[in-house]
């Protein structure tokens, strides 16, 4: 089960937070496969130095399903570099980042080129930037294999083209040699999956991954990502903006703005209901089927404001119907929409005191 825990506010939040964690006293072999704790990153802007990352917490076990979702600028992309160790330079980090019980914000670079591609991988918005230009797709696949698992360049090789065939690559055998150029974006994508895939790694991000593709490619994709995690039996974190990807993607849902967690729950409980009037908005704005023609959808007022002028507390306040004064002081702690639930590995969280104040969704 994923386990979201509450960010801490202070000490006293600190020592409930740990009531929270189901293997904090656990044998070392039911340690999560991936950990983030009280995830917070500062970066260095013309403005100064930044919160970026406001406390993001949660934890994932091998073969799970986790989903990141949220307007672009609040965070989703920001704790999918941290984890990767891919911050900008000058970037501060606080809190903890452990795969398999292994501290990662304390590991040299060095140390972090031996964890990417061989324990842990990522999937970028646009392959064709990702993609270096000036080598052919088998080598870009080879080149992981022959760096962490000493393969030679012609086991390497043939390893690719395994890899290209694995993810339904059209005559893959004759596009090995194919430069970036020479593919479809559909067709760059696939061999990003192989490049990720290639050293088998434990947990794979996938940062809006069908961003450039039409819809029939996109599921397509979509598809294949999720059948080859669950043949490797490896983690999924999936960052994306669109809600339906979500509902059928992933197992469980964090809402992100600025810069940390306001509502997360199991997928199924988080279309049924939505407390937090951030999440309630982007449900809102989303088109449906059965709509009269001319029907203008529901919008957010307002903006994501810049990350150097959050305010100390929520950051969705100015755009919120419902806040009051203190919302933008200070920020909320997350609470149990149904109390009455006490595991954490299946609770629904919200970051907002007064979510109670509007109408129940179904």
């Amino acid at each position: 089960m994923i386990c979201l825990i509450p960010v801490c506010q202070g000490s006293a939040e600190r020592v409930a937070m740990s009531s929270f964690n189901p293997n904090a006293d656990q044998p070392l072999n039911n340690t999560p496969l991936l950990s983030v704790r009280d995830l917070r990153v500062s970066l260095q802007t013309a403005q100064g130095q930044v919160d970026a990352l406001r406390g993001v917490n949660f934890e994932m076990q091998r073969g799970e399903t986790l989903g990141l979702i949220g307007e672009s600028g609040c965070g989703k992309s920001l704790t999918a570099l941290a984890i990767m160790g891919l911050l900008p330079e000058r970037a501060q980090v606080l809190g903890s980042v452990q795969l398999n019980g292994a501290e990662l914000t304390t590991l040299s670079d060095a140390q972090l080129c031996q964890m990417r591609g061989a324990r842990m991988a990522m999937i970028f918005q646009e392959p064709m930037t990702a993609l270096n230009p000036l080598h052919p797709i088998w080598k870009q696949i080879a080149e992981p294999l022959q760096l962490h698992q000493g393969m030679s360049v012609t086991a390497a090789k043939a390893r690719a083209l395994e890899l290209l065939e694995r993810v339904q690559l059209p005559r893959a055998r004759e596009r090995l040699d194919a430069y970036p150029h020479q593919l479809s974006g559909g067709q760059r994508q696939r061999v990003m999956i192989s490049m990720a895939l290639a050293c088998q790694p434990d947990i794979l991000i996938a940062d809006e991954p069908t961003t450039a593709l039409d819809v029939t490619v996109q599921k397509e994709v979509l598809s294949l990502i999720r059948q080859l995690v669950s043949e490797d039996g490896m983690g999924l974190l999936l960052i994306s903006h669109d809600l339906g990807l979500m509902r059928e993607q992933v197992e469980r849902v964090m809402v992100m703005y600025g810069g940390t967690v306001v509502e997360s729950a199991n997928t199924q409980d988080l279309f049924e209901m939505r407390a937090h009037p951030y999440t309630r908005g982007l449900f809102a704005a989303r088109p449906r089927l059965g709509l009269k023609r001319g029907t203008r959808l529901q919008t957010i007022p307002g903006h994501v404001p810049e990350i150097f002028n959050w305010p100390q507390g929520c950051a969705f306040a100015e755009r919120c119907p419902i806040a009051v004064p203190s919302c933008a002081v200070v920020l909320p702690a997350l609470e149990p929409v149904r109390p009455t639930v006490t595991d954490p590995l299946t609770a629904h969280w919200v970051r907002c005191p007064i979510w109670q104040t509007l109408e129940a969704s179904a």
